[in-house]
């Protein structure tokens, strides 16, 4: 046997995302790394696992679609010898893939993993950043072993953990007529223009939060990336909801927002780990959860005021 577990990994990923570039931006590996270990695999193998498509990327053969199967299986024990010597030796050690909501990753990832590895240096995470709904879906496949993210749906087979809870405040700009308020309510936002985060799950809370007072947002603008709505906001294209509570309210741009609780009863996003239901859990997945609880509470975020 002349081909490596890394390179089972490299095809893995590659077979995954259908695409060598997304699998280099995926496991951050170059892509001349993942082509020549799939070239290796075939030629040491002796079959066909991709067909490539010009300029659309690649395909499982019906011998790739097996071999997946057994790749993924035996990148799965190989794993869990780390969790037979971290339980010899007490020590935490191997691979975490870890998945955040792409509103939480820039605040609470760097501080939270740093700190991580600072404890445990014989520890590699590789980070995702996505969506609830891509999140969760990663995470159902194994493709994943821990998620940080909201309360919003959980399927079933996932476990939700909640550590920290996040109220919806409003942000606008520093010049904003309401700018100096200490509390707004939701009916003095009535017919003002609303930019709106518009991700799966996170653009039907924020909706539902007028829906349940009776009232419909006038909404202005959209986008999927936090700091374009929080920029667009700073510029006086409208206000915006949010949860997080970053310790900056400076724009990209160097433009200034000013955060103002929401007043009245409306329900709170909570920050959690999501996991795979399992009987027993690998310790390394074991310790960076006992990490996450010490770290993310209602007195301390990483990143956040």
């Amino acid at each position: 046997m002349r081909f490596t577990l890394k390179q089972l990994e490299y095809f893995v990923a590659t077979g995954e995302t259908g695409s060598i570039k997304l699998a280099s931006e995926r496991i951050n590996i170059s892509q001349p790394s993942i082509s020549s270990a799939i070239s290796h695999l075939e030629r040491d193998l002796g079959v066909q696992l991709f067909v490539r498509h010009h300029a659309q990327g690649l395909s499982l053969t019906s011998a790739g679609h097996r071999l997946q199967r057994e790749a993924r299986a035996l990148l799965q024990q190989a794993h869990s010898i780390y969790d037979v010597a971290n339980e010899a030796t007490n020590l935490v050690r191997g691979h975490l893939a870890l998945g955040c909501f792409v509103t939480l990753a820039p605040l609470i990832v760097p501080e939270l993993c740093h700190r991580f590895q600072e404890n445990h240096p014989d520890v590699q995470v590789q980070l995702a950043e996505g969506d609830h709904e891509s999140l969760m879906a990663q995470l159902r496949k194994v493709d994943l072993d821990l998620v940080l993210t909201y309360d919003l749906q959980v399927p079933d087979g996932v476990a939700f953990e909640p550590l920290a809870t996040l109220p919806p405040h409003v942000l606008v700009s520093a010049d904003h007529p309401l700018s100096e308020r200490s509390a707004i309510r939701l009916a003095e936002l009535d017919g003002e223009p609303m930019i709106l985060l518009d991700l799966p799950f996170s653009r039907e809370y924020f909706l539902s939060i007028f829906y349940q007072e009776g009232l419909t947002p006038k909404i202005h603008a959209r986008s999927r990336q936090q700091e374009v709505v929080r920029t667009m906001v700073a510029n006086g294209y409208g206000y915006t909801l949010a949860n997080v509570r970053p310790r900056s309210l400076v724009t990209l741009d160097g433009r200034s927002l000013k955060q103002i609780p929401l007043a009245g009863t409306h329900r709170p996003m909570r920050i959690g780990t999501a996991t795979l239901v399992q009987e027993r859990k690998p310790r390394l997945l074991q310790a960076f959860e006992d990490h996450c609880r010490e770290m993310i509470t209602d007195g301390q975020i990483p990143g956040m005021e």
